[in-house]
């Protein structure tokens, strides 16, 4: 009998909170591709984004007995790996770039393709993006956080929420712009 994907993840829940181990490696199989992506969003590099997928994994079987069945599952799994990530950055606070929103300025604004850019070429973008700058960038433009929720899960104000997007914003900018300078040269010539 060949069983659909949500019938597979419900059925794994249940061994999960039975303890089964085998349901556990199972969930953990099905689903860990999928929140490393997540994790990458917010991590520096692959090492922090695999611990942040492994210390994410390990408070999903503490808590699966939590799981209230109000969501799916899987949106429950990725909120926990969104909560580890913003954990682990308050963790590294001390590299915080944090800017006063009253040093952000309005820039003139530029068009660019987007469609010539690769998602993979945008996920290294965001990564070369300081702590700050990329954790505030994923929830606000990724998760859909508010500022004021930004400013309450990292405990920063929502001027410094807003200014981190903005920098962010013209840093990722400035990077695609200058990429499409180099293929467009690398075409020409």
């Amino acid at each position: 009998m060949n069983l659909d994907r949500t019938f597979t993840i419900d059925s794994l829940l249940d061994g999960c909170k039975k303890g089964d181990r085998k349901a556990q490696e199972s969930l953990y199989k099905a689903l860990a591709p999928k929140m490393m992506g997540v994790c990458m969003r917010y991590a520096k590099d692959t090492f922090e984004a695999e611990d942040i997928l492994q210390m994410g994994f390990v408070k999903v079987f503490q808590k699966v007995s939590e799981f209230r069945s109000d969501g799916s599952f899987e949106g429950w799994i990725r909120r926990i790996m969104v909560n580890t990530a913003i954990e682990t950055y308050r963790k590294n606070l001390r590299s915080l770039n944090v800017v006063d929103i009253d040093e952000v300025y309005d820039q003139p604004q530029s068009t660019f393709d987007m469609g010539k850019l690769e998602l993979n070429d945008l996920m290294k973008l965001v990564q070369q993006l300081s702590n700050g700058y990329r954790i505030v960038f994923n929830m606000y433009a990724i998760e859909g956080y508010s500022h004021k929720e930004i400013a309450k899960e990292l405990g920063i104000s929502e001027g410094a929420s807003k200014s981190q997007l903005s920098r962010a914003r013209a840093i990722l900018k400035d990077k695609i712009i200058k990429m499409e300078g180099l293929n467009y040269a690398s075409n020409i010539g």
